[in-house]
């Protein structure tokens, strides 16, 4: 049976995984960015509407004023719609979709074994804490790639303004000045990444107490005192 102090130490890194996944699994359904633009009717100089588009992962909403004329509200589905124009929005949305996925996957074998540890000595098999530590890493490393991929998605794409001329009309719609803003489960992926990183520290810190201790008890008789020796 594995010590206390270990027990302690992987339960920990457990809850506070588990902690991460709560709030991954919550980022994935609420918003995640909001884009605005100036709007106007196709031939006018005076841009004197306004559309937001406003996304999650799944779901999405348009909102137009004075977009040409009276404006609109549309709800949309996030895969039908991008998958319109295709090309690089959808593909880009899409893996970041399938990278918080694998996000939820890395961090439910993070929980697995540390649950597993907790309870049982498993360090010669990859149930040990080295597998622990490829989970979560990956977890970390994958979800910042996501960050990446939503803001070069938003920003270097033109998918909120192929959103818009899909419900207002492509011909008869002139956008300018799109600025975007993240939502809050952009900003969720930064406490997974922390919270991710923090179970490895805390079986690290374990790991480095144990490696410590078991050097100290296998010291070489070379460095016991000459009064032990003598005997």
């Amino acid at each position: 049976m594995p010590s206390t102090k270990k027990t302690l130490h992987f339960m920990s890194s457990a809850l506070v995984t588990s902690i991460s996944v709560a709030m991954l699994g919550y980022a994935m359904s609420t918003q995640w960015v909001k884009t605005t633009m100036e709007c106007a009717p196709s031939g006018y100089e005076l841009f004197n509407g306004t559309a937001v588009v406003t996304l999650e992962l799944f779901e999405g909403n348009s909102n137009r004023t004075a977009c040409p004329f009276f404006g609109g509200i549309n709800e949309f589905q996030v895969f039908p719609q991008l998958g319109k124009a295709g090309g690089a929005p959808v593909i880009l949305h899409g893996l970041a979709v399938g990278l918080l996925v694998l996000c939820l996957l890395f961090s439910a074998g993070s929980i697995l074994i540390a649950l597993y540890n907790s309870v049982s000595n498993p360090y010669e098999t990859y149930m040990g804490p080295v597998g622990f530590y490829a989970c979560s890493s990956l977890s970390a490393s994958v979800s910042f790639v996501v960050l990446i991929l939503i803001v070069v998605n938003v920003n270097l794409t033109n998918m909120a303004e192929e959103v818009v001329k899909d419900f207002a009309g492509e011909d008869v719609i002139q956008l300018r000045n799109k600025w975007s803003e993240m939502q809050v489960g952009y900003y969720l992926l930064i406490p997974y990444i922390v919270l991710s990183l923090l179970a490895i520290g805390l079986i690290y810190m374990y790991e480095h107490a144990a490696y410590t201790q078991r050097k100290e008890q296998q010291r070489p008789t070379e460095d016991a005192p000459k009064e032990i020796m003598m005997y």
